[in-house]
């Protein structure tokens, strides 16, 4: 039998219980075309291309593609629903000192 637990508040959620909901996330390093001039089609790009890899050697790149799976229970559902990208956790409120 498979055991579920909520990835944000760790609450059990038990076969029957309580509601399950998935929450499937695809992160991709996005592509925006530019036009390409004659500049760039004269141009050898080369040098620049090695200078770019020998300046951070060590540096992992980001992966261009991630895919997640998340399992909720019904209260933090309708939090993530609510905010999504966590917007209202970054906001402070600091008193008038």
């Amino acid at each position: 039998m498979l055991h579920f637990s909520c990835d944000m508040c760790g609450k059990d959620l038990a076969p029957g219980a309580d509601s399950r909901y998935v929450v499937k996330l695809e992160v991709y390093a996005a592509h925006d075309p530019s036009e390409l001039t004659e500049e760039d089609l004269d141009s050898d790009h080369l040098e620049a291309i090695g200078q770019k890899l020998c300046e951070e050697p060590d540096a992992e790149p980001a992966p261009a593609y991630e895919k997640k799976k998340f399992d909720l229970c019904g209260g933090c559902h309708r939090k993530f629903l609510a905010d999504p990208l966590g917007r209202e956790a970054q906001k402070f409120d600091f008193s008038p000192n």
